[in-house]
């Protein structure tokens, strides 16, 4: 509806509520009536105008009945009464227009329609206004109340409620629109101008360089973007890998994870070789803890691949709005920044075995950390070992050999003899036979009990075997010696985690990630920024100039709507008398 004395009015004439199917109509036209309804009405910007004839009973209203559904307070539901002028004699509808039967927050407004012999008549809507104003003035029950009768005054109410309903709800309306416009003009950002040629090289050096700055930005903790909220990102992420993944993985790392005592057992028995060992051999030692120590290569080098991972995400945070116009320099460029970290993956790795490499060249047994031999035989004689259901013996005084009689007697306080001696209980180290311990006579000779013939013991001797292991229950000596093996492993592998645990992240912040930052900016210029590939790179996709188009025209429509709100603001409340209307 125009009209030059209210605003514009957009009215949706809705059908009646069917309840009895009525020639070709489905049998479900109630509820798809219903439906259609309910789907305009239930609009919070939506005003409802509720129409009941003057000559039911209000009660019974399908309108009201169905406004109430989705509007319980009636704030914006108002009554139309129609029919008035054709009441039965001695009856009128002051009471409903008056809304005492069931009140509304904007009333109700009787209205007196052209009837089918006017339209017929080819009455005029002005001359049917005129008749209505004519008929509310003279009728006696109307008379006093017709100032808010007629179609006039319902003109002027819904010109009143309809601005009232926009003002309240205008600052919801204009955040709205102010972010739409805000995005649109983003998104034309992106797009960019058309770029000529004289231009184009200018342009791809401030895309590289921008870019790359965006990559150093986004290690370093400087890109600020929405993604920063969502959790930690860029160089953030390489510190959690760095300390909280690889970091936690070593340090839960057991000494001897893999590692059985019959191994340990095994070693000690094949680093003394033909002769008794006096002392826990120093070869053993190191045989074992070099195992342990190659198996921290593994967790290095699956950091590495974090890390790497890490910075591929990293350039897809880099990425400019502009990337997204010029496809094909957007591919060119992530393939140089991969062949960039591709490169840098390879020293990466190599460096890293090349620090589990330092570590098994040489077991520095004089580390200041390190317990050392004569501290591990101290703890072990200190606790020595219990077989399981024995009871302990009583602690033995140190067996002191003579030393004048002993080739090694200068060397015991230098390797610990004297503890080691005490700790073995009765196992000399000299091959003196313990006291207490009874000689068992060697047979010589076999008896057959079946031919009665003696054989020597070279001749029944048995075959040697291809696989010798160890008796499975160890001596007392051997859980001496586990233990203090288990000792230095443990004391030493510490060591070696914590050089570890230090040396892997800066190898890779030099090797990988630095080395990235640095020789970014250099490779995009070196490998794309050639006068040949300039109308590749710049090419824009095929639909890029559709939607640039089409966000000019947004942005149009979007600024139109923002200076419409902002004139409706200041508006005053002061509305204009409804005149004619056309």
């Amino acid at each position: 509806i125009f009209s030059p004395h209210v605003i514009d009015l957009t009215l949706i004439d809705l059908p009646g509520l069917t309840k009895v199917p009525v020639g070709d109509q489905p049998a479900d036209i109630e509820s798809q009536i219903r439906n259609l309804v309910m789907r305009y009405i239930q609009r919070k910007n939506c005003l409802i105008l509720a129409v009941t004839a003057a000559n039911t009973d209000l009660a019974n209203s399908d309108a009201l009945r169905i406004a109430r559904d989705v509007d319980p307070q009636g704030e914006r539901t108002i009554g139309v009464i129609t029919k008035i002028d054709i009441m039965d004699e001695g009856t009128d509808a002051l009471e409903m227009l008056e809304g005492k039967m069931y009140p509304l927050k904007h009333g109700y407004i009787g209205v007196v329609c052209r009837s089918q012999k006017d339209i017929q008549a080819k009455r005029t809507i002005r001359q049917a206004v005129d008749k209505e104003m004519d008929f509310l003035s003279k009728h006696p029950a109307y008379r006093t109340i017709y100032p808010r009768c007629g179609t006039k005054y319902l003109a002027t109410t819904l010109n009143r409620v309809l601005v009232n309903h926009i003002r309240e709800t205008l600052p919801e309306f204009k955040m709205k629109i102010v972010k739409l416009l805000t995005s649109a003009e983003q998104e034309l950002l992106g797009y960019g101008d058309t770029i000529g040629k004289s231009n184009q090289g200018a342009s791809l050096l401030h895309l590289f360089s921008t870019f790359a700055r965006n990559f150093a930005d986004a290690i370093d903790g400087k890109l600020t973007s929405d993604v920063s909220s969502n959790g930690l990102t860029g160089g953030a992420r390489i510190h959690y890998i760095f300390h909280d993944i690889f970091g936690a993985e070593v340090k839960q790392f057991d000494a001897c994870r893999g590692l059985t005592d019959n191994e340990i057992r095994q070693a000690i028995r094949n680093a003394t070789g033909p002769r008794a060992s006096l002392f826990v051999p120093e070869a053993a030692f190191e045989i074992i803890v070099k195992k342990q120590i190659a198996q921290l290569e593994e967790p290095a080098l699956r950091c590495v691949d974090q890390v790497n991972e890490e910075l591929q995400r990293v350039i897809m945070q880099s990425e400019l709005p502009e990337m997204q116009r010029f496809v094909n320099m957007r591919e060119k460029v992530f393939e140089v920044v991969r062949s960039i970290l591709k490169n840098c993956l390879g020293p990466t790795n190599q460096m890293i075995a090349n620090l589990i490499q330092i570590e098994l060249a040489y077991i520095n047994t004089n580390h200041p950390d390190f317990i050392g031999g004569s501290r591990a035989i101290a703890e072990a004689r200190d606790h020595p070992p219990v077989p399981t259901g024995q009871i302990p013996p009583p602690p033995q005084p140190p067996v002191v050999p003579n030393r004048a009689s002993s080739p090694s007697a200068d060397n015991e306080s230098a390797g610990g003899a004297m503890g080691m001696s005490a700790l073995l209980n009765g196992f000399s180290i000299f091959g003196k036979k313990p006291e207490g311990v009874v000689d068992v006579p060697r047979r010589h000779a076999v008896s057959d009990p079946n031919d009665g013939v003696e054989f020597t013991a070279r001749q029944g001797m048995m075959s040697m075997p291809a696989v010798i292991m160890p008796n499975p229950v160890p001596t007392e000596r051997e859980r001496c010696e586990m233990k203090i093996i288990k000792s230095l492993i443990y004391s030493y592998f510490n060591i070696v985690k914590k050089n570890i645990m230090d040396a892997v992240p800066k190898t890779i912040m030099y090797f990988m990630v630095n080395t990235a930052k640095e020789n970014l900016h250099r490779e995009l210029v070196k490998n794309l920024y050639r006068e040949d590939m300039y109308p590749v790179l710049l090419q824009e996709h095929e639909d890029i100039g559709v939607r640039r188009k089409r966000c000019h025209e947004m942005i149009q429509v979007l600024r139109k709507a923002l200076e419409m709100l902002n004139s409706l603001r200041d508006q005053s409340d002061q509305f204009c008398p409804p005149g004619r209307l056309t």
